[in-house]
């Protein structure tokens, strides 16, 4: 017996994947863009000590739901302060069903609680993938603001795979990705 989709799930199947092949013109359902996966991923400061890095690591595993890997640095940089082995960030990579339910969370509840929010950029990475750049962590209604003293950024990267930027742009657009709408610029007028 297999899982009931979530209901992000159930948009993809019902709605995203009739839209995209009419669109296109894809002959295969699995030509079709589809989320590979959806990293979460934040930097620590080389001066941190061992609290930050378990408060950030806390964060990051309460945001995706899932216990967040630690990176460590490959090589002594002075300039840096980074010694080799040295905690410089963590990550988690959402795959399935949980992917899904962060997908939906982030698009629900965190973006629009967003102060000013207007859209999120159109740029992607040239290969069909996007990242979300977001300043302020307490947007997520898991962090309790009153416990956290310090702030924290994280970058959200959904890999898709999709071939090329406008692909991948279009299928975020039909998941409900709300991107920032670019106003056409007004033509010049010459005074004669």
């Amino acid at each position: 017996m297999s899982k009931p989709l979530t209901p992000l799930q159930k948009h993809y199947v019902e709605t995203v994947i009739p839209a995209l092949t009419a669109a296109r013109g894809y002959t295969n359902k699995h030509q079709v863009p589809k989320l590979d996966k959806i990293v979460i991923n934040t930097g620590i400061s080389s001066e941190a000590d061992k609290n930050i890095i378990a408060e950030t690591a806390r964060d990051i595993g309460l945001i995706a739901g899932q216990k967040p890997v630690l990176n460590r640095s490959k090589k002594a940089i002075a300039n840096f302060k980074l010694k080799p082995n040295q905690i410089t960030g963590c990550h988690v990579t959402l795959r399935g069903e949980s992917m899904w339910h962060f997908f939906m969370r982030l698009l629900a509840v965190a973006l629009p609680s967003i102060r000013d929010f207007r859209g999120v950029p159109n740029k992607l990475d040239g290969q069909g993938n996007y990242t979300i750049g977001i300043t302020d962590f307490t947007i997520f209604p898991e962090i309790v603001v009153e416990n956290n003293k310090r702030q924290m950024g994280l970058d959200i990267t959904f890999v898709t795979s999709a071939d090329t930027d406008d692909e991948a742009r279009e299928f975020l657009k039909l998941m409900g990705m709300p991107f920032r709408r670019i106003d056409p610029v007004p033509a010049k007028t010459t005074a004669a």
